[in-house]
């Protein structure tokens, strides 16, 4: 049997492996100096802003490498620095495709290297700190704003020399940058969070308020945080994914990572000139960040929602398997097509119906097994972001919401199954649900109405419209018979 090859950087010349694409620019041992900091180097970074960097270094160069941290675990530490920061991305489609990332350059433990973390800030090759550490990283408070009575940002506060927060250790950084006379570093936030740039970057002048008013007053005037929009799904990485590598491509890698083929990063376009070529692979710059918020929320997430609904009430039992099921398809094409494209007025950069099919065919993909159950969860959350805008919009403009409210019912039916089998409800209003669903008789208006007296979910304008409940009704009774005996078809 041939001997496995260590990854690393000096192994990289003995992949000789059409299957495979290495780093060049990490070929011989590179001299390219690290430009990024990133904070929070989890599977989707590595899978995504760093392939980003490695293909802008692979194809224009560039002092851009990075300095990936992890505030509190070793583990990324532990399985990539003997790797030099290379990894494995296994690309996922009806073909798998494999390459070598080689962007990350070092990987740094704040807990235990916390002055090397604040050297790598304070360097002045350091252009940009990245961050994936999910909203909760952030400690913001409801409002959005910079929680001050977080535990970990009173312990920053509280004058240690050590931070063990996102924000605080970025403020000491920059306070150090400001002493020294140099230049603040762009800080972009690459977390699911609307409006993340400003959210960011209020977050870090708040902090630095509270106890150097100078400080802050530089930070607002001189920091840029761009807004972003990401998007990917990346799977966790298993042992069969390990077994993989081994076997297509004799290569042992401690932790190589898999994500579906369709990514997207969407930045502000505010980012200095001197900066990696992010927009020449793939990522869009643009002043409209919202905007493909709103596009994705409407064309990825209702969709999205509306096939895990109308899927369990038909027993199917993930998205790929509804996507073989021709009548929902059908159904879910006409919902885009007829009453969720008419409502986007999306960004110049944005092609909202090839958008869209490349969405249809992300949900096609046989390699990502995603179950609908899961997508079902926390509906009272999702439906208020993912499906009523569009209807309001639509009833205002004059549009048809006929299908929309079949996303609606179907969620209904969902709710009311779940509880009538003893099933867990994933919700964080399970309580109320239950006291709903419990008045539940299977007539369409008594139903409807009841789900619509729940104010956290459904705004009183919108419960009271008497087109919307019309639709809603109508719906709800077209989807009994899928209920009552067990379909695995319907018309709607």
């Amino acid at each position: 049997m041939t001997q496995l090859i260590k990854l690393n950087e000096n192994s990289l010349k003995d992949i000789a492996n059409p299957k495979i694409r290495v780093p060049q620019y990490r070929m011989p041992p590179s001299a390219a100096k690290i430009g990024i900091v990133h904070i929070g180097p989890g599977a989707f970074f590595r899978a995504h802003q760093a392939w980003y960097t490695h293909q802008a270094l692979q194809q224009h160069g560039g002092d851009w490498c990075i300095s990936a941290v992890s505030l509190r675990s070793s583990g990324v530490s532990d399985a990539l620095t003997e790797q030099h920061g290379l990894y494995c991305l296994a690309e996922l489609d009806k073909e798998t495709h494999f390459e070598v990332v080689g962007a990350i350059k070092e990987v740094l433990v704040a807990r235990q290297q916390y002055h090397d973390v604040i050297a790598r800030l304070t360097n002045i090759d350091t252009k940009f700190v990245t961050l994936t550490i999910t909203e909760k990283g952030y400690c913001l408070n409801n409002q959005g704003e910079l929680d001050l009575t977080h535990e970990d940002i009173k312990h920053d506060l509280a004058g240690t020399n050590e931070r063990i927060s996102a924000v605080g250790i970025l403020v000491q950084a920059l306070s150090v940058r400001h002493e020294k006379g140099l230049p603040a570093f762009t800080v972009i936030s690459c977390d699911n969070i609307t409006g993340n740039g400003t959210k960011l970057k209020n977050a870090l002048v708040s902090f630095a308020a509270q106890t150097n008013l100078t400080l802050a007053t530089w930070l607002a005037d001189s920091l840029t945080c761009p807004s972003t929009m990401v998007d990917s799904i990346t799977p966790a990485t298993d042992d069969s994914l390990r077994d993989l590598v081994q076997q297509k491509l004799n290569i042992k890698d401690n932790w190589p990572i898999k994500r579906e083929a369709f990514l997207q990063w969407v930045i502000e376009d505010c980012l200095p000139a001197d900066r990696p070529a992010w927009d020449q692979v793939g990522a869009i710059l643009t002043r409209d960040v919202e905007g493909f918020e709103k596009a994705k929320l409407r064309l990825l997430n209702c969709p999205h929602s509306s096939i895990a609904y109308l899927g369990c009430l038909l027993g199917i039992e993930t998205v790929y398997d509804a996507m073989q099921n021709t009548q929902l398809v059908e159904f879910i094409e006409k919902m885009i097509e007829e009453e969720i494209l008419p409502s986007i007025d999306g960004p110049k950069e944005l092609d909202a119906k090839q958008y869209s099919q490349d969405i249809l065919q992300r949900f096609r993909n046989p390699a990502i097994r995603h179950l609908l159950s899961q997508i079902a969860w926390d509906g009272s959350q999702k439906i208020p972001m993912r499906i009523l805008p569009i209807v309001q919009q639509n009833l205002i403009e004059g549009r048809s919401v006929a299908l929309l409210c079949h996303a609606l019912a179907s969620w209904m039916y969902f709710v009311r199954l779940q509880f009538a089998k003893g099933e867990n409800m994933v919700d964080p209003l399970a309580a109320q649900l239950k006291k709903v669903t419990d008045s539940c008789n299977g007539k369409a208006h008594n139903d409807t109405v009841l789900f619509l007296t729940m104010k956290a979910i459904f705004p009183a304008s919108l419960a009271a419209n008497g087109e919307f409940k019309h639709a809603l009704e109508a719906a709800y009774i077209n989807l009994a018979p899928v209920i009552n005996n067990n379909q695995h078809s319907w018309s709607a």
